[in-house]
């Protein structure tokens, strides 16, 4: 099969993972695991298997070069991202959250158009407009909104954007590199990094956690964000930038809503209204028409 095709599977597989688990996680927050505690659990555990499927691959040295670009990757993608996304999650719903981290794409655009003097045209810019509209619609809304295990809806929408940009700019900044080394060698570092960020935030939460007493709900859910979210979605989206550019990558996150809502609405996480239909309308033009023609270009790059 060919390279770039893998590719595009590679990241539609990531984008389907990460879809689910805005409910996923969501159900054992903060019940069984407050959402720092959480990321613990996350970073240290996937850090583990790389660093385990590490010792089955050919060993590469790190240019000195790329000291910075990977801690300041590391810093974004395994820190600032993560824990914007699971206190956001925790205080949000799944909808909204599986809404507003499809603003990645349109982040990207617009760091790629500052750092990258990527020229934005018309309709990019109408894309960008109204995909802010539509996160912007959740934001205020949410504080209407009464859904159950949702305590403050408004200030957990502006931490999922802050996650949305941290990890946009994550996809940029770590681009560069993914050709010069193993997507393993990569993430064994970057995770080694994102423990040291993240412990002194996460641990007070995780020693709490009586670990003992949690049903088997809570442990297959946390599993699946260790072995599914983390692990293989990162590796995924290292594999497929490899051959793809961020734009492309980032322009399936518009998937995630589909796949969160539908999933959430079905196991009975949250509830979908018409103005959530209506803000999720907007995100979906908005990112269709920033990323439609970067894709094109994208595939064939």
């Amino acid at each position: 099969m060919n390279s770039r095709i893998l590719a595009f599977f590679a990241a539609f597989g990531a984008t389907t993972i990460y879809g689910l688990n805005h409910t996923i996680a969501k159900v054992v927050m903060p019940h069984y695991i407050g959402p720092f505690g959480f990321i613990m659990l996350r970073v240290f555990g996937a850090g583990f298997l790389f660093w385990l499927v590490s010792l089955f691959i050919k060993n590469e040295k790190i240019h000195r070069e790329d000291y910075f670009r990977i801690a300041s990757a590391a810093l974004l993608g395994m820190c600032i991202n993560m824990l914007m996304f699971f206190k956001g999650l925790q205080l949000s719903t799944p909808i909204n959250s599986g809404v507003i981290v499809t603003l990645t794409p349109i982040i990207i655009l617009v760091l790629s158009a500052f750092f990258l003097k990527e020229r934005l045209t018309t309709h990019k810019v109408i894309g960008v407009f109204l995909g802010f509209i539509g996160a912007i619609m959740l934001i205020i809304y949410g504080s209407n909104t009464k859904v159950i295990n949702a305590p403050n809806i408004s200030f957990g929408n502006i931490l999922l954007l802050i996650n949305a940009i941290s990890f946009g700019a994550y996809l940029v900044l770590v681009k560069p590199i993914t050709k010069k080394y193993n997507t393993i060698t990569l993430m064994k570092w970057m995770f080694l990094l994102g423990m040291i960020y993240t412990f002194p935030f996460t641990y007070p939460e995780f020693s709490k956690v009586s670990w003992s007493t949690l049903p088997f709900e809570a442990i297959w859910r946390m599993s699946f964000v260790v072995i599914g979210t983390t692990f293989l979605t990162y590796m995924l989206n290292v594999y497929a930038l490899k051959k793809l550019p961020p734009t492309v990558i980032g322009s399936l996150t518009y998937l995630q809503p589909l796949i969160t809502i539908i999933y959430a609405v079905i196991t009975g996480n949250d509830i979908l209204d018409s103005v959530k239909f209506f803000a999720c309308i907007l995100v979906f033009i908005g990112v269709y028409l920033v990323s439609k023609k970067n894709s094109k270009v994208g595939l064939e790059e």
